[in-house]
């Protein structure tokens, strides 16, 4: 019972981080907020970590343009998008550059703003016709496209920040409990049974069924995919921290996939591809329909792997941040009374969200961890006479 309380209470503590996090992204003094733009702040990647109010972490911006070479600098240099540096500006979070060689190249203030939003006057000194850019950087009074094409972003981003900290996380859990095991030469104990009892789960429920008797050679990795991905989504839910959402990234979930993908095929054997080239026992008009099809499956199966993390991951953040946007939209309609009314119901759904995000966080980690067991298991299994 105590620690259902003191779950409850870190969930409260999550609930009201984040409800401060949206405020200020709504403006904090009484300016009506944009759900939508919202959502797609917390849950996209960003090259500065936006904390809550006007706290955030600057990360470092590497970047290479034709013209100007290597810049790095760090993304504080912009003040939250109010300020250019070197012809780059921040979009929401995003680095973009202004090609015209009459922007200044010093550090001036800006402010960037979605076609949509320019004035009135500024757009209709466009031709007539003329195709609108997605930004514009407003510098005395003239607008400026703003885009990312004309240069090569190498930055470390809120993304890559947060699976540099899982990845620092893994080893200084992992490094811990293996000291343990060799100081230590009794029945582990605390932490150290907890991981003990995981790692036997990965071993036991992931990798000996996928893979029989080949499960060791493949173990280090099916461990490592499902910690890390684990831990990445652990991190997306905590709100003090900004909610990092790299598992909602489809480049964090392509780039898993892609490594189970080449694991299937270096370790795949000629079994594996006389299946999928030349399926025994079937006649050869079917072969002409099925042998496409299993080639097809041969890409399918990693694009599942990728996908199905995405989705679920990103799928959660959004309901929770919409449950979050409508205490804020029934208080611009209704007021503060209706606000703190429906504050209340949302508040309880969303503490059922984080319980069982905290549920769906170690599952999908344990879904892509034993469907890419599964289709290693595919590629080196031998065949049954």
């Amino acid at each position: 019972m105590q620690l259902f309380r003191l779950l409850a209470m870190v969930l409260l503590v999550l609930v009201g981080s984040l409800g401060q996090s949206v405020y200020a992204a709504g403006g904090g003094d009484g300016e009506k907020l944009n759900v939508g733009d919202m959502i797609m702040h917390h849950i996209t990647d960003a090259n500065e970590w936006h904390l809550f109010g006007d706290f955030s972490i600057p990360l470092p911006c590497i970047v290479y343009h034709p013209e100007t070479g290597v810049d790095f600098f760090m993304s504080n240099k912009f003040h939250h998008g109010h300020n250019s540096y070197n012809g780059y500006v921040m979009d929401h979070g995003v680095l973009k550059r202004v090609n015209d060689a009459s922007f200044p190249q010093e550090s001036v203030e800006v402010q960037v703003l979605p076609h949509t939003s320019l004035p009135k006057e500024i757009v209709e000194s466009f031709a007539t016709g003329e195709e609108m850019a997605e930004s514009y950087v407003l510098y005395n009074g003239k607008a400026y496209e703003a885009d990312r094409s004309s240069f090569y972003d190498f930055s470390i981003t809120k993304v890559v920040a947060t699976m540099l900290l899982a990845s620092l996380i893994l080893l200084l859990v992992f490094s811990s409990v293996a000291r343990s095991y060799k100081t230590n030469r009794r029945a582990p104990k605390g932490f150290q049974n907890m991981m003990e009892v995981l790692v036997t789960f990965v071993r036991d429920e992931i990798a000996k069924p996928g893979l029989g008797d080949k499960w060791e050679k493949y173990f280090p990795f099916l461990l490592t995919l499902f910690f890390f991905i684990w831990t990445c989504n652990m991190l997306g839910l905590m709100s003090p921290i900004g909610s990092p959402n790299a598992t909602g990234n489809l480049m964090v979930t392509g780039a898993l996939a892609l490594i189970t993908f080449i694991i299937i095929l270096v370790s795949s054997n000629k079994h594996y591809w006389a299946h999928i080239l030349n399926p025994p026992g079937v006649p050869g008009w079917v072969k002409i329909i099925l042998v496409p099809i299993e080639i097809a499956s041969m890409f399918i199966k990693p694009a599942a792997l990728m996908i199905r993390l995405f989705a679920n991951m990103t799928a959660g953040h959004i309901i929770i941040l919409s449950l979050v946007g409508i205490i804020f939209l029934i208080a611009n309609l209704g007021g503060d009374v209706a606000g703190w009314g429906t504050s209340i119901l949302a508040s309880a759904f969303m503490l059922f969200m984080n319980v069982l995000e905290l549920f769906v966080a170690a599952l999908q980690a344990y879904v892509f961890a034993i469907l890419a067991s599964v289709f290693i298991g595919q590629a080196v299994a031998e065949p049954h006479h």
